[in-house]
């Protein structure tokens, strides 16, 4: 019943940009994160304000990544457009602001623009100043629990609901998947493991490291903070193993009527750890954390005639495990970690999170929706900010724990044996990244 509906909320993409006028209307199509055109500005923001003074200030690299180097982009690409805009918005935001006419940005979508100040959770005039960007350009910041306000009239009339429907800012994904894991108190971290894969948590602190390996955003919980390291392609390489060595198998499960992961998993378990040797640099679209190299690339190394299909599956798996153990390390620096919620697609299966225990060294405990977590904390978002839940725990209500998984000794031993071998590798490999792009 549409009338049993009291609010609703949104956890949306981070790091766009999106220009709009006074009437919420959009000028042009968003800039989404994955967009890398303003690498110039990015260079321009950096000789500005430092490269060790910005990740001070904003808990982040600069990085042509983010909001502001993409608004630069805009303002000295397409001035006249710049000049018509009013607000620059995120995407969830732009929504809100179709639905209440309001301009407003939640602090962990804020986080992610390079324009927070992550210390003071305010917009820092210090960076806009730096990157020649007015003040004015930014929408009023808010939590991720305040309303924004109710449905307009023409918004409700279109959507099917009642104009009393409260609208509660929301989040930004990433903050939203910690909530939705279950972290909601100091110290509790998670490894979400999809297309890519991150090691992130709760944390009252801001984490700045000296290899300026993690980041921090704003979280979704006022007062906290989601300390994170980001690798790009964890799923992206087994998918990509997958449609490169296995149509086979691609062919047996569409026989089967099962899922073709079902089947790799399956000889993943028939290779011995440490796949015989066998080593995988999961770099296949650059990297961010650890290395924050986009001229890395992927690499197999140690081949030799014994090796199986078998052996370079779980390999593959293995270098994305080991590349999240160096994050984990810059993790450890700052809290004291021993278990893991595991959330996203490799959660499923239970060859890739045993492997990822043994590697990681820790309890891996598994929810029963492992793929709905930002959804789930949308919802609870939008019932604290309406006045339904009391507080954050209201999340327990939609999860359910199952077995933990737990490191095998002997396996753990023998890849912390093998993580020097892939940190080694790494650094043997770096000069070589810059010459493999020009060839």
């Amino acid at each position: 019943d549409v009338k049993a509906i009291k609010a609703l909320s949104f956890s949306g993409q981070m790091m766009g940009c999106l220009l709009v006028d006074k009437q919420g209307k959009a000028l042009r199509r968003s800039i989404i994160w994955s967009d890398t055109r303003a690498k110039e500005q990015e260079k321009q923001l950096i000789e500005r304000i430092g490269f060790d003074r910005g990740y001070a200030l904003l808990g982040h690299r600069i990085s042509c990544s983010y909001s502001l180097a993409k608004l630069m982009w805009l303002q000295q690409h397409e001035p006249d457009l710049y000049a018509q805009s009013y607000k620059m918005l995120q995407a969830k935001d732009y929504i809100i602001c179709k639905m209440t006419g309001a301009f407003v940005c939640d602090r962990s979508d804020a986080s992610g623009t390079n324009i927070l100040d992550i210390h003071r959770l305010e917009w820092s005039e210090e960076i806009l100043s730096a990157a020649g960007i007015s003040m004015d350009k930014m929408p009023v910041l808010r939590n991720s629990t305040d309303v924004a306000g109710r449905l307009l009239a023409h918004a409700a009339k279109e959507l099917g609901l009642h104009e009393d429907v409260q609208v509660v800012c929301g989040g930004g994904d990433g903050p939203c998947s910690t909530l939705g894991a279950g972290c909601i108190n100091d110290n509790q971290y998670f490894l979400t493991f999809g297309t890519s894969a991150w090691i992130a948590g709760t944390s009252k602190n801001v984490f700045l490291d000296e290899d300026k390996i993690l980041f921090s955003f704003a979280h979704v919980i006022p007062g906290r903070y989601m300390p994170t390291g980001t690798m790009q392609a964890a799923g992206a390489s087994y998918a990509y193993l997958k449609r490169t060595f296995c149509e086979e198998e691609i062919r047996q499960a569409q026989a089967q009527g099962v899922d073709v992961y079902h089947l790799l998993n399956q000889l993943i378990a028939g290779s011995p750890a440490g796949a015989k040797d066998l080593l995988y640099l999961p770099y296949l679209t650059g990297e961010r954390s650890p290395r924050w190299n986009p001229q890395a690339t992927g690499a197999f190394l140690g081949m030799r005639m014994e090796h199986t299909k078998a052996d370079y599956l779980r390999a593959g798996i293995e270098g994305v495990a080991m590349n999240l153990a160096v994050i984990l390390e810059a993790q450890r620096k700052h809290a004291d970690i021993s278990e893991l919620i595991l959330t996203g697609g490799g959660a499923k299966g239970d060859i890739l999170s045993q492997i990822l225990a043994d590697v990681l060294g820790c309890d891996m405990i598994r929810p029963d929706h492992v793929e709905e977590a930002t959804s789930m904390a949308a919802a609870v978002l939008a019932g604290i900010g309406a006045g339904i839940y009391e507080d954050f725990s209201a999340i327990d209500m939609y999860l359910q724990f199952g077995e933990a998984l737990y490191p095998n000794p002997d396996h753990h031993t023998l890849y912390r044996k093998r993580l020097q071998v892939f940190n080694a590798a790494y650094q043997q490999l770096e000069p070589l990244f810059p010459i493999i792009s020009e060839a």
